[in-house]
């Protein structure tokens, strides 16, 4: 059975940072894509970035480039959120997501989820 537990979110200042941490357990992980998502009050799930399992190809998306920073440690199936210099736009619950086989930036696209962290930037 697939688990991803997330951990790391909480009250932050804008300007600030947080690291947020998303450990699987259930498979070797080391061949999955691992992914974050963030869904903001009455908004859509959106995806934030992802690590591709082979070649350990990594991407983020456009809104949080250049703050954002997305690793792995495959000994310890952690996929890990550096996030810097926070923005109130920023605050959003975090969800880690994980999938079998090449790369996706949708909802859609991913089979396995965490339960979420909340994260939340004060103006």
């Amino acid at each position: 059975q697939v688990q991803l537990v997330e951990s790391g979110g909480g009250l932050v200042q804008a300007g600030g940072s947080l690291r947020l941490s998303c450990v699987a357990s259930g498979r070797t992980f080391s061949r999955y894509t691992l992914a974050w998502f963030r869904q903001g009050p009455g908004k859509d799930r959106d995806f934030v970035a992802q690590s591709t399992g082979s070649g350990g190809v990594t991407s983020v998306a456009d809104s949080v480039k250049g703050r954002f920073t997305i690793s792995r440690d495959i000994a310890k199936n952690t996929v890990y959120l550096q996030m810097n210099s926070l923005k109130p736009e920023d605050t959003a619950v975090y969800y880690c997501a994980a999938r079998q086989f090449g790369g996706g930036s949708t909802f859609y696209d991913y089979a396995y989820w965490g339960q979420g962290t909340q994260v939340t930037v004060s103006s």
